[in-house]
């Protein structure tokens, strides 16, 4: 299927890291979306509960092109910058996302 999408030229591919890691043989865990990657030729993008460590480390190995941080990107609007020195991530609230108030959940994280 993502092989498929090449001849088409699309840009990038998004896809969401599944949160349970397949066994392939005893004591060997990969990530369902490592061979996803390898066929697709343009930019490749997961998402997926990741967080500073393993977001770089799935860069650095060629895992993906970029990393989408959706809930953290949420709680904390300077994610950038808390990644760039490291600093302490606001913890989301999974009970204000998808809600109609304007204001809760979605603009009343602090950033640093």
């Amino acid at each position: 299927m993502i092989e498929s999408l090449n001849k088409y030229g699309i840009l990038y591919c998004q896809m969401v890291e599944p949160r349970m890691k397949m066994v392939v043989e005893e004591g060997d865990t990969t990530h369902n979306l490592k061979s996803m990657r390898k066929a697709f030729r343009g930019t490749f993008i997961v998402a997926g509960g990741y967080n500073r460590e393993n977001g770089t480390k799935a860069v650095a190995e060629y895992s993906t092109d970029l990393v989408a941080y959706g809930r953290l990107f949420l709680a904390n609007p300077d994610l950038p910058k808390r990644f760039q020195i490291n600093a302490p991530l606001n913890k989301y609230n999974r009970d204000t996302f998808y809600i109609p108030d304007p204001v809760v959940g979605y603009t009343d994280y602090p950033s640093l």
